[in-house]
């Protein structure tokens, strides 16, 4: 009987024993499922958070892109050296409170083609931003706001074009007053088209202009009127839904 006793006894430590190896592995599948998933929280919750940055980069970009098609496409620069060192600035008027490297012009959505005849004669005479329905006009100042008399260079540039919309545009400089036409040579190469009074410099450049002795405190005045050209054989419907960007760029070359 005694031998039953403890028999039965060690046999109940045992099951005690074995039930007691089973909850602590119980409590530890548990623990490390828990723990499992604290951890997918964790990576869904990175993953989610890396998701929101990039979908608001992406935001960003089309937007700058956006806003750089809307209100960029025509875009006038100082060198910024030349800004802070010789003091040459741009303003959309002869008076100025601060130095600016960088100007942009609006656009204007949906241009169709009209007649440069059509574009007012007074279209230089209006400073900043004034588009018609059919054409960009913009009119800007060069200003040596410095000590130094200086000579600088200028160009203007054209990127980004589709449709061959270039074969059709027409941009008018006005320098103080003195206006040219640019266009591109006729697509025939047959020569200067017959409105224009100067051929593009290239594929990229429309003009270049300078000024040898800019005294401190002159102005050079310029206006530029972009349009599609009506009477140009090349504006034809290939070309709807082209366009084109401008910029227009000014550096100091020397002191005189």
């Amino acid at each position: 009987m005694i031998k039953d006793r403890i028999e039965t006894e060690d046999y109940a430590d045992e099951e005690e024993y074995s039930d007691s190896r089973s909850k602590a592995a119980d409590i530890l599948t548990l623990r490390r499922t828990a723990g499992e998933v604290k951890r997918h929280k964790v990576i869904v919750r990175i993953l989610s958070i890396l998701l929101i940055i990039l979908t608001a980069i992406v935001a960003i970009a089309y937007a700058v892109s956006y806003f750089y098609d809307k209100f960029g496409s025509f875009t006038v620069m100082v060198n910024k050296y030349d800004m802070i060192n010789q003091g040459l600035t741009l303003s959309e008027t002869p008076e100025y409170n601060r130095s600016i490297a960088t100007l942009n012009a609006d656009i204007v959505y949906d241009m169709t083609n009209i007649s440069g005849e059509d574009i007012p004669e007074n279209v230089d005479k209006i400073n900043g931003v004034h588009n018609g329905d059919n054409y960009i006009a913009y009119t800007f100042y060069l200003i040596n706001s410095g000590d130094d008399t200086v000579a600088y260079n200028g160009a203007m540039y054209m990127d980004n074009i589709t449709n061959n919309v270039d074969e059709a545009v027409r941009i008018a400089v006005y320098k103080n007053g003195e206006k040219t036409v640019y266009g591109k040579t006729k697509s025939n190469g047959s020569g200067m088209e017959g409105d224009c009074d100067s051929e593009f410099e290239s594929s990229t450049v429309v003009m270049s202009t300078k000024n040898d002795k800019f005294q401190p405190r002159a102005k050079d005045k310029y206006t530029v009127v972009i349009w599609l050209e009506g009477n140009d054989p090349d504006c034809v419907d290939d070309i709807i839904g082209g366009t084109m960007k401008l910029s227009m760029k000014f550096e100091i070359v020397e002191n005189t």
